[in-house]
């Protein structure tokens, strides 16, 4: 979806081949100041430094995909306004 629509994409990771540990998340949250999670229709928004690894994680257990930072904002699973809204398309 961003490099049909032009957004230069600068880091990719598979994540069924590699997914995240939870190591990675802590230091991504580190990184960034606001965190949003979609979860289905919904967009929950928090401070990087209150968020809980749990609520980054999926039915599965897995973290959800896919996450999209831009800046010192964090995108956590599919919403394509959100995405729009965080890319600036």
């Amino acid at each position: 979806m961003l490099e049909q629509q032009g957004v230069p994409v600068r880091t990719t990771r598979p994540a069924k081949t590699q997914p995240l540990s939870d190591a990675d998340v802590r230091a991504l949250l580190k990184e960034v100041e606001t965190v949003l999670v979609a979860k289905g229709k919904k967009v929950i928004e928090s401070r990087a430094s209150e968020t809980v690894l749990d609520a980054l994680r999926g039915p599965t257990g897995n973290f959800r995909a896919p996450m999209v930072r831009v800046g010192n904002r964090l995108l956590v699973g599919f919403h394509p306004e959100a995405l729009r809204t965080l890319v600036g398309i």
